[in-house]
């Protein structure tokens, strides 16, 4: 299985939706707090200048944010990108 990192905040409730997605397929991730300028900057370079959180990636693929990561599983693409 890919690696997959969280950035996110402590009190965001868009990060929390987030990883309980990843939780209930049963993988494991990592999480960034985003608590820096140097995290914060790091984050929005990786992700092309996306600025809010969650920022998602499985593997090198930058799934984006919440939105994005739900999409992916009402689509049905979520487990192939997971399995890949």
């Amino acid at each position: 299985m890919k690696k997959i990192t969280v950035y996110s905040k402590e009190v965001c409730p868009y990060c929390v939706k987030a990883k309980n997605l990843l939780k209930r397929k049963g993988v494991s991730f990592d999480e960034i707090i985003v608590n820096t300028d140097e995290i914060k900057q790091n984050m929005i370079k990786k992700s092309n200048g996306r600025m809010t959180v969650p920022q998602i990636f499985i593997g090198e693929y930058h799934v984006g944010g919440c939105d994005d990561l739900h999409t992916l599983e009402a689509e049905g693409k979520l487990d192939k990108l997971l399995n890949e």
